[in-house]
């Protein structure tokens, strides 16, 4: 199973101006749908006055979850043109919202497509693309007996730690590559830990 994919290092903006109209591109690497509902919640805050809050997202190495949203516009003159953006750059974990503010002049759909598809191109021409594995977290309990033998795997596999508990049994929370998940699982069984479902 694959789970490489291209995303982006950090957030970053762009910005088309047409006939009045400003169009801000914001882009961001994201993980979870909720990550992305509380970005989107944000950004309405904090551009409260503006007319439209039009964005596009994509998900997973797979790219199987992804969401258009025209939120007003016509429909398919400014959700589609951005995820076209993300999916032309083959970036995954990213999500693109273009704020626009109304300068007076419809610009027609094609107009409206130009506007969305160049903003966004805007934003993610500045974007450092990197390289990234989906994970997944691995919860394994065990005492304190099994100590060593335990964070021999996580330290070997050199697993980022997410969550850790000692008190009477020991419980421990790792990231893991998802590709390697099924093997961890099996070490992390035979070094005496216990997996949570």
């Amino acid at each position: 199973m694959e789970d490489t994919y291209r995303t982006i290092a950090a957030p970053v903006e762009g910005l088309y101006k047409e006939k009045g109209s400003k169009f801000i591109a914001k882009a961001y690497p994201v993980r979870t749908e909720e990550e992305i509902r509380e970005i989107l919640a944000s950004l309405r805050k904090e551009y409260f006055d503006a007319r439209h809050h039009c964005y596009a997202y994509l998900l997973g190495a797979d790219k199987a979850t992804y969401r258009a949203n025209d939120d007003g516009e016509p429909n398919h003159s400014a959700g589609d043109p951005i995820l076209g953006q993300i999916r032309s750059l083959g970036l995954s974990n990213v999500l693109v919202v273009v704020i626009r503010y109304f300068g007076g002049v419809k610009l027609g759909v094609g107009g409206l497509i130009h506007a969305y598809k160049t903003a966004t191109a805007e934003a993610l021409e500045g974007a450092q693309v990197i390289e990234r594995h989906e994970t997944a977290l691995l919860t394994v309990q065990f005492g304190y007996g099994q100590m060593n033998e335990i964070m021999k795997v996580v330290k070997d596999f050199d697993l980022p730690v997410r969550q850790q508990d000692f008190h009477l049994d020991c419980r421990l929370t790792v990231e893991v590559r998802t590709s390697l998940a099924a093997q961890i699982e099996v070490l992390l069984q035979k070094a005496g830990g216990t997996l949570e479902a």
